[in-house]
């Protein structure tokens, strides 16, 4: 969208994200990132961290429930989205502005971990790619019968013929 800063963070959540529903229905799951840059000081030699950067996040509908099955305390997770500045008055009557990311992508980062991913089906949330923005379950195994014998790719699979 023209005129949105969007934004990649990489870091390390600090809590479990919170799931909650809104007045109208929608699904939101919140949560932080903190980021720790790290500098290798010559002197020393040794690495040292910075200061750390901590960012709220917020994802909406089908993005909100899989974080909220996939990501816990303590991930290391690759985040992509906008940038939103919100004002509002807080209890004391002072008023206050936060900056968040509205979280359009994120997953696990693999640097120093692996992670096992499992299609969902689309849900109401139509955006992103031809099949409706979500993974499509495969088809039974009718389908794979269904396929011509001279198909390389409808066999099962197994070891190649080489």
């Amino acid at each position: 969208m023209a005129g949105e800063t969007v934004i990649t963070i990489v870091g390390n959540l600090t809590a479990d994200p919170e799931l909650r529903t809104t007045r109208n229905g929608g699904t939101v799951a919140n949560f932080s990132i903190a980021a720790t840059p790290r500098t290798f000081d010559k002197q020393s030699n040794q690495w040292v961290d910075g200061d750390a950067l901590f960012l709220r996040c917020s994802a909406w509908r089908d993005l909100a429930t899989h974080c909220a099955q996939s990501l816990a305390k303590g991930m290391r997770v690759i985040a992509q989205g906008r940038l939103q500045q919100r004002s509002y008055q807080a209890q004391d009557g002072s008023n206050r502005t936060v900056i968040e990311l509205q979280v359009d992508e994120i997953g696990p980062s693999l640097k120093y971990a692996t992670a096992q991913v499992q299609k969902m089906q689309s849900g109401g949330y139509q955006g992103g790619n031809a099949n409706g923005g979500g993974y499509q379950q495969p088809q039974q195994t009718q389908q794979q019968s269904q396929a011509p014998a001279d198909d390389p790719w409808g066999a099962p699979a197994g070891e190649p013929d080489f």
